[in-house]
């Protein structure tokens, strides 16, 4: 152990471990679509109208947790990759217009992931800056976003959620009494889910696609 320790200490290598939280949002812009029953009809108002609803996205934020570990090579231009296990999420609103008043219904949407970033950074004494790409795999999903979809679209969301996510993660940190401490901005490049929903008007899009950003908070300890 004492051989292990000095040889991370000469060569700038470090391991530890590290949790905290998420606060994430999703985005997603708003399209006036179609509902349908079970069996593929239009729902129908009193006058005969089809049932037409805006789905738009919502400003409000969900919380979640983060945890894994870190490696981290180099002093004072360093690589440090990790692997993390989190939870993110966000909702949206559904405006449902059966009725003569318009009713409010949102939606509340969690994944469960396993995210790789590997960044490069900067380290001056104890503050660090650091910035790179970020592979998200995920684990599973609390199925909100089927329930809430599942009258507006007849695509498959086994094919529209998207299995790995690609991002980027970009922040500062502080290293003090062998507690690393981090403040990040999390986007991805790619959509969380893309899918199609049924009889749009002329002149709109019948593409949904979903992003994520999120602001994540944590706290590392060092083991080597």
């Amino acid at each position: 152990m004492c051989s292990t320790v000095a040889f991370g200490q000469a060569k700038g290598f470090a391991f530890g471990v590290k949790g905290g939280m998420n606060l994430s949002q999703l985005s997603m812009g708003s399209v006036l679509t179609t509902r349908y029953d079970g069996n593929g009809n239009p729902y129908l108002k009193y006058n005969g109208q089809e049932v037409r609803d805006n789905i738009q996205e919502s400003l409000d934020s969900r919380t979640g947790f983060v945890g894994g570990v870190y490696a981290r090579f180099g002093k004072h231009l360093y690589i440090q990759p990790e692997v993390l296990v989190s939870t993110k999420g966000g909702t949206f609103d559904i405006i449902q217009n059966d009725g003569d008043v318009p009713v409010t219904q949102q939606v509340d949407v969690r994944f469960s992931n396993i995210d790789v970033p590997i960044l490069i950074g900067l380290k001056g004494g104890p503050f660090r800056i650091n910035a790179g790409p970020m592979a998200s795999f995920r684990i599973g999903d609390n199925q909100k976003l089927r329930d809430a979809f599942e009258h507006y679209t007849s695509g498959s969301f086994n094919d529209a959620l998207s299995q790995a996510v690609y991002g980027y993660q970009l922040g500062a940190g502080l290293d003090i009494f062998g507690l690393s401490i981090d403040v990040r901005r999390e986007g991805t490049f790619t959509d969380l889910a893309t899918f199609k929903v049924n009889n749009q008007s002329a002149g709109s899009s019948s593409t949904v696609r979903q992003k994520l950003t999120s602001w994540q908070v944590t706290v590392g300890i060092k083991i080597i």
